[in-house]
């Protein structure tokens, strides 16, 4: 069949599956009729085949098969697809979000735009009246206050004439569209900042709210829902999950249990909870931005106040670039206002698609089933098995990842978003984490993680029958192509927000221990045997070329120079010298020996001394 012929047929199936639901009193979108048709045919137990034209019954089948789908109001993977395609056509990243929002505004505006740009005013009333439509103009784009309040009305014309008087108007219409439409845009900026600084310094701002405040008012409050909300997701996943484990270990409990149904429940609650970890980085991204903005409002009203303070005139090319510097900042904020705005409402509506849990398993019948069991967060699993690891040494021909080896490890693209592949296929759909502590294989370009190592090596041992038991499981849950990122193997169910996503491929940047070598000599050598470095050698060869021996030295003395010559002389200091006799000897004499008699006195009156020499003589001594 043609492609045009068969995109017919596939229409006029959605259109006809529309009007059924539609005649049930339920509306159904037509991207979730394609997504239920396409569903319906992967499915093997509905029997159709993908190579084969289909016929007048199989049409009739497949429309009978996707209404009933749609129809059952009790159906947990209905709900689980109905969210995901409301995610995929409602959300996209936030610099899409913000380029969306703005070409919303730039459409707003086009008709007041093309009513001034387009204007040829002569007369004094309709200059007037030009000159209102730039002021409304210039209130609707910048988004400070509404153009149908005289006092807002009055302050932004105050602003707008302190920077364009009403008698250039006859400059401005004579520019360009294309000139004007860039000046108009210019002028709403200045006055946008004129009038936030007037507010700041107390002089003016009618009608400004001031975003910072209510930004940091609403985005812990968000962020504080959506934490709650996504707590309560994980708090049913988990105790699904540990119901289902008990029923692995009894079959016996799925004769009057349904698991199926069970399953199917866990795929929407894990699907609700993945949405919601996405608007959270999202949350998180717009408090960093709002952070950063704030601080950066506040320098430059602080260098505003700086330039105009105590000054009378300030030059334009001050202050015109800060006034515009303003304006961009604060319609950042306003942005983020609306980024926030869209983000809350995104997670008000994907809660609509958690009926079905307390319709099929109310919280007392929850509570029976989990009689006697222990209820595992993820974070328990993944601690539980935190010290067993692949051992390499069991794997010759497999690659295995591990943190310390891989320097972008937390980066890779886990196949199966993080959930063990081997607990999957073997359990008809369990959905267990996978712990990357025990190691990542690496299998076809792509990266695997298992919730034991036991589970790693049967895994191991033949990928391809458990990715194929999975990809068939995908067949009959169709919610799982979305949840598990199956999109390479149904090319053609792509969510538009996972189109490029899956495109991108992060290659595991792997470290080890390597050493390198270089030859000593890359090219053929070539030797100069010339060659030498002694520079003794040198010199001796630079003799023997000058052949010295038959040459004859000849010299020339001026008058100049005769008396200038060069003298060298040398002395020889003054030696020490010392002599030694034979023998040593010496002298002495008689130490002398005098005493003086009668220095006492007696009964005479005067005093009698006898001197009396007792020294030796020299011979006697």
């Amino acid at each position: 069949m043609p492609p045009t012929q068969s995109e017919s047929v596939i229409k006029n199936i959605i259109r006809e599956i529309e009007q059924q639901c539609a005649s049930h009193g339920e509306v159904a979108s037509e991207t979730l009729v394609a997504f239920m048709v396409k569903a319906v045919v992967l499915d093997p137990s509905n029997g159709f085949n993908m190579d084969r034209t289909l016929i007048k019954s199989d049409v009739e089948k497949l429309v009978k098969l996707c209404v009933n789908r749609l129809l059952d109001s009790k159906n947990p993977s209905l709900d689980t697809i109905k969210m995901q395609v409301y995610f995929d056509m409602n959300y996209t990243n936030r610099e899409e979000f913000i380029e969306e929002h703005h070409r919303i505004l730039e459409s707003k505006l086009d008709f007041v735009t093309r009513e001034i740009t387009d204007n040829r005013a002569c007369a004094q009333e309709e200059l007037e009246s030009l000159y209102r439509k730039i002021v409304s103009y210039v209130l609707l784009r910048s988004g400070v206050g509404s153009p149908t309040d005289i006092k807002i009305v009055r302050e932004a014309t105050a602003a707008l004439q302190s920077v364009f008087p009403q008698a250039e108007l006859g400059t401005f219409l004579s520019l360009s569209k294309k000139d004007k439409e860039l000046q108009l845009k210019e002028l709403s900026m200045i006055v946008t900042g004129i009038r936030l600084f007037n507010r700041e310094t107390g002089k003016g701002g009618e009608g400004i709210e001031f975003l910072p405040d209510i930004l940091h008012e609403a985005i812990p409050a968000t962020s504080q829902h959506i934490d709650s909300q996504l707590q309560i997701a994980q708090d049913q996943a988990y105790r699904y999950t540990a119901i289902l484990e008990k029923v692995t270990k009894n079959p016996l409990l799925s004769i009057e249990l349904k698991p199926y149904m069970l399953k199917e429940l866990l795929y929407n609650v894990r699907q609700y909870e993945i949405f919601l970890q996405i608007i959270l980085s999202e949350i998180i991204t717009c408090a960093q931005e709002v952070k950063l903005m704030t601080k950066q409002l506040g320098a430059l009203f602080e260098q505003l106040k700086m330039t105009v303070s105590s000054k009378t005139a300030i030059p334009t090319s001050q202050v015109f670039p800060i006034f515009i510097a303003l304006s961009h900042l604060w319609t950042g904020f306003q942005d983020e206002t609306v980024l926030i705005g869209i983000l809350s409402n995104l997670t008000t509506n994907l809660e609509r698609f958690l009926g079905t849990h307390e319709l099929l398993f109310p919280e007392k019948a929850i509570q029976d089933l989990l009689h006697e069991v222990t209820v595992k967060t993820d974070m328990y699993r993944l601690k539980e098995h935190m010290e067993e690891r692949v051992h390499l040494v069991d794997f010759r021909k497999q690659e295995w990842l591990f943190p310390e080896t891989t320097a972008n490890f937390d980066k890779l693209l886990i196949q199966y978003r993080g959930f063990c592949g081997y607990t999957l296929a073997t359990t008809d759909g369990l959905l267990l984490p996978g712990n990357p502590a025990i190691g990542i294989l690496k299998h076809k370009e792509k990266y695997y993680t298992f919730n034991t190592r036991s589970a790693a090596y049967l895994f191991a041992e033949n990928p391809e029958h458990y990715i194929d038991l999975i990809t068939e499981k995908a067949k009959k849950n169709a919610e799982l192509i979305q949840l598990l990122e199956l999109h390479q193997q149904f090319e053609t169910l792509i969510p538009c927000s996972e189109i490029k996503a899956a495109t991108k491929h992060i290659k595991p940047i792997t470290k080890s221990e390597t050493g390198t070598q270089t030859d000593t000599h890359i090219l053929p050598p070539t030797i100069v045997r010339s060659y030498d470095w002694n520079e003794w050698e040198l010199r001796r060869k630079a003799i023997k070329l000058a052949n010295l021996r038959q040459k004859v030295t000849h010299s020339v003395q001026t008058d100049l120079s005769h008396m200038r010559r060069e003298n060298y002389s040398q002395m020889y200091p003054s030696r020490n010298a010392a002599s030694q006799s034979m023998r040593e000897s010496s002298t002495a004499v008689p130490r002398p020996q005098i005493y003086i008699a009668g220095l006492r006195g007696g009964g005479t009156k005067t005093t009698h001394g006898v001197k009396v020499n007792l020294t030796r003589a020299v011979d006697e001594t």
